[in-house]
């Protein structure tokens, strides 16, 4: 492809809403412009990534034996009616009525549709397993869209779901996808980082999320090398102790007047000791009701694990309103000892606390001396802080360390949740009638590309793997007379009927223009035809991603870019 006759708009500048690298790289390399928020254009240099990605998705899904699908994007109220999640979704879900006011969804995503998909085609045991997918475009109302294609409105997503009669299918369908998205990504020239997951509003219960190490991820890794124990912050565990802080006794309880004394920090040093003597008590509002939540004061809520170990589908901070209403005091002086007419929840660390400090429910007033067990019932607990760096592993107990990833891909068992509620159902070999279980399995397109440019680049642009780039070979022709434009031509001409994917650049600009954009966009193997070669038959290479520039004859010139593409 000669650039004279393509569309490469590269870019000397960063456009002035890009944060991060890969957003920059993609608008200045040519690769997409923005519409409007969350909204991209993908242009033709662009596109072929994405073709290539897509590709390599299609060839590995089929090679697992998974059935290529087309859904509506825009999915029917009722189906979400029939789940149960046309009121839960919450306002990610883009919903629109058409002339007859009828509802319909823009897809976020596709469990229900396929669900519903198969109950016309699937109705024995003889039809499974069935692993259905789609490579389709998806919408989410995102209230905060950034990082470019990282987190937008619109964007291209492999989803997949299969359909088993038991437990053991559904584990052996699984296994297959955690082994084709494992090539998926290294065919890709991604490093990922598989992790355990929480499901989210999808439900199901085994899940395991494909990270990819990067600064401006959104998401939080806990890590221990010590035994292989990866998972993302919303899921990982962590070792609790096995003893009480301290082995003091247990203290007399205590109220103290702490007027104007409402946060850890403040209390820390009103008290003069560590935050972890503290019982920090938050009430939420789990689908409207109040519920308290009762941490060590060191620790975080783990809000992704409270609403799981609460079964809610929705979860918030309780106005203060309600927080009042609940503890008969203002905000800040909430605690578990008082009698408090509404659910409490205890983190697992909780009982094995002494001598804590927590509010009294009364305003200014705190106690002291607080023992669980004697001050107070622990009736619920559950594991509902987060781990952080340096906890001891859940597994082995070393310390675990912090990564930020990129999610690319994510798989999970749904178990029975959608075909129970769509009643989807099948004979088994007895004849009656049962549902199969699901699993699902997404990955991300075009956050697949933006993940591979964040990892693969340097100061001067992008370095595309050979199996996504744009093109193979990046050929640059500088010559003076109409002559030696015509020679490179010919060795353009050449390299087509080699069989390379070659994008010319055949402009009439500078040299150094020419390498500059050769770098940012980042192809492979760049071969430049100019003096060397006019003087003495050298044509000049250069691997983009590593390596120095090195000369060749002619006649070797398709071998050497073999061998460079190869390595």
């Amino acid at each position: 492809m000669r650039i004279s006759r393509f569309i490469v708009p590269t870019l000397k500048e960063d456009p002035s809403d890009a944060v991060v690298l890969s957003h920059r790289l993609m608008v200045r390399a040519g690769l997409m412009r923005k519409e409007s928020s969350g909204m991209y254009v993908y242009l033709p240099l662009g596109l072929r990534v994405l073709q290539k990605i897509t590709a390599i998705v299609r060839e590995e899904m089929n090679r697992a034996g998974a059935h290529e699908f087309l859904m509506p994007e825009l999915t029917s109220a009722e189906l979400w009616k029939e789940s149960g999640r046309w009121d839960t979704m919450g306002p990610e879900m883009f919903r629109i009525k058409d002339r007859n006011n009828q509802e319909y969804a823009l897809g976020p995503t596709h469990e229900e549709a396929f669900t519903g998909a198969m109950r016309s085609i699937i109705s024995s045991y003889r039809d499974l397993p069935l692993n259905a997918y789609q490579i389709n475009t998806k919408f989410r109302d995102e209230i905060r869209p950034r990082f470019g294609v990282i987190r937008s409105k619109e964007f291209i997503m492999k989803d997949a779901y299969s359909f088993d009669m038991d437990d053991k299918g559904l584990d052996e369908s699984y296994q297959k996808m955690r082994t084709a998205y494992r090539r998926i990504f290294e065919r890709c020239g991604l490093n990922t980082i598989p992790v355990e997951a929480d499901t989210g509003s999808m439900g199901g219960s085994d899940s395991e999320e494909f990270m990819v190490p990067s600064e401006v991820g959104e998401e939080v890794l806990l890590l221990c090398d010590s035994c292989g124990y990866r998972a993302n912050q919303e899921k990982a565990e962590y070792r609790r102790k096995e003893s009480a802080i301290d082995n003091a006794e247990m203290e007399e309880i205590a109220e103290v007047d702490t007027p104007g004394v409402k946060t850890i920090d403040d209390l820390a040093g009103f008290f003069k000791c560590d935050p972890e003597k503290f019982l920090k008590s938050i009430i939420y509002l789990a689908d409207g009701k109040p519920v308290m939540a009762v941490v060590p004061g060191d620790r975080e809520i783990n809000e992704h694990k409270l609403k799981n170990a609460l079964g809610a589908n929705e979860l918030e901070l309780a106005p203060d309103t309600v927080v009042e209403d609940v503890t008969a005091a203002p905000v800040g002086f909430a605690g578990p000892v008082s009698d408090i007419d509404v659910p409490v929840i205890h983190d697992l660390s909780v009982k094995i606390l002494r001598n804590c400090i927590t509010g009294a429910n009364k305003n200014d007033t705190h106690y002291s001396g607080v023992n669980p067990g004697r001050d107070f019932k622990i009736e619920r607990e559950a594991d509902i802080t987060s781990a952080v760096e340096n906890d001891p592993c859940p597994g082995c107990g070393s310390p675990m360390y912090v990564k930020k990833g990129i999610e690319v891909g994510h798989i999970f068992k749904l178990g029975y949740k959608y075909t129970k509620s769509m009643n989807l159902t099948v004979l088994d070999e007895n004849g009656s009638a049962v549902n199969p279980i699901m699993g699902c399995y997404g990955i991300g397109i075009n956050r697949t590309m933006a993940a591979v440019v964040e990892q693969n680049n340097d100061e001067r642009g992008i370095i595309w793997p050979v199996s996504i780039a744009p093109f193979q070979v990046h050929l640059v022709g500088i010559a003076r007379q109409d002559d030696q434009s015509a020679e490179v031509d010919r060795i353009y001409g050449y390299l087509c009927e080699s069989g390379f994917d070659v994008l010319y650049d055949d402009r009439k600009v500078s040299p150094g223009f020419k390498f500059a954009d050769a770098d940012l966009v980042g192809i492979p193997v760049r071969v430049t035809v100019g003096k060397s070669f006019f003087n003495g038959g050298d044509i000049e290479l250069k691997s983009r991603g590593a390596g120095d520039m090195e000369t060749v004859k002619e006649d070797m010139l398709v071998n050497r870019i073999n061998e460079l593409l190869n390595s």
